[in-house]
């Protein structure tokens, strides 16, 4: 049996399109057709070569979709033949196994224990979580990634009081969803930061009370003058920047204010903090994946969806046929789109 899949041979060169030779199914492993694949920053930064040094080149990408199972492995229980399911990268129940490998003319192509950007993927039991009813297959793929993460850092970890005061620093598919999931709390003042006009207007329309577009305004400054100078209680920072780590930080009040970042800088970014922040008590911690159990908090999010608190088809900003992946990349780095979709094709047998 055959796939076709993205496959990346070299940092910060186009991925290729290559039919590869799907390998017999493992214990714990499972057969997906997939019919969705989202695409994040992580991606980006992996085929920008972000993330240091890459030591599984070459190798397949994409760690958020959605599909139907096609075959289980020995020891599989939580899925099986004929389910639908979401692909994600945060690790819930069932058997943990590493990725396959796959083939292109006996050469070796590696792959994670889950990944996307192909027709037909086997992964690993515990990134699969059964498809809860009522989730559109195309939105399904959000809850893979950017819906846990952006959600589950205002649910599991920020967990704001009633009338609390929060800047989002980047508006991209985990800003949107902690800006929806901040805005169940009642809180006083949400302040959404961005460079591009859009999002900020977005921002506006999911419940932000103000917007600060950083190319044009100090977002230190505006954010002190709209507190009065405290600050706020807790800042999200999504933005993929040091620097806008450290702005974050540093836009949070003294004496319990929180900064949680969930992005993911370049490999050899460092931040740089201020000690007298620290012992003022200002806090900061970082985010993986929004703390979530995908077995439980998936559940969780879709009845926000079912309740209308999510519109998710509002955030699926461009489609993509599989061929048009590298484009896709591309239309991501330069930040006008929340969250592209690749529509996957058929697989050939």
């Amino acid at each position: 049996m055959k796939t076709r899949a993205a496959v990346l041979y070299e940092l910060n060169k186009p991925l290729r399109i290559e039919e590869l030779d799907i390998p017999l199914l493992k214990a714990g492993q499972v057969l997906v057709k997939l019919d969705y694949s989202g695409v994040c920053r992580s991606q980006l930064m992996e085929v920008r070569g972000k993330r240091g040094i890459d030591r599984y080149l070459p190798h397949l990408l994409g760690h958020e979709g959605s599909g139907t199972v096609m075959e289980v492995g020995k020891g599989v229980t939580k899925v099986k033949s004929g389910d639908k399911v979401i692909l994600g990268w945060i690790k819930g129940s069932g058997m943990d196994v590493p990725g396959p490998i796959y083939q292109k003319d006996g050469k070796a192509i590696n792959a994670g224990s889950v990944t996307t950007f192909t027709e037909y993927s086997i992964v690993s039991e515990n990134r699969c979580v059964p498809l809860p009813v009522g989730i559109p297959m195309d939105c399904a793929v959000l809850f893979g990634c950017a819906l846990p993460t952006g959600l589950g850092i205002v649910t599991n970890q920020v967990k704001p009081e009633e009338g609390s005061t929060v800047a989002l620093f980047g508006l991209g598919g985990i800003g949107i969803f902690s800006l929806l999931g901040l805005r169940l709390y009642g809180c006083s003042l949400l302040i959404a930061v961005d460079i591009k006009d859009n999002k900020l207007e977005l921002a506006k329309e999911f419940g932000a009370t103000h917007t600060i577009n950083a190319a044009r305004q100090d977002p230190l400054q505006e954010i002190y003058k709209i507190t009065d100078n405290r600050g706020v209680d807790y800042s999200i920072e999504t933005a993929g920047l040091a620097a806008t780590i450290e702005v974050a930080f540093q836009a949070v009040r003294k004496f319990g204010g929180l900064c949680i970042f969930a992005s993911h800088p370049a490999y050899e970014d460092k931040i740089q903090l201020y000690p007298h922040d620290l012992i003022s008590g200002k806090r900061i911690e970082g985010s993986w994946g929004g703390s979530c159990d995908p077995d439980v908090d998936t559940l969780k999010f879709a009845r926000l969806y079912q309740e209308g608190n999510l519109p998710l088809e509002r955030l699926l900003s461009r489609r993509y046929q599989l061929e048009e992946i590298n484009r896709a990349l591309d239309d991501l780095e330069g930040g006008d789109v929340v969250r592209v979709l690749i529509e996957i094709g058929t697989c050939k047998e």
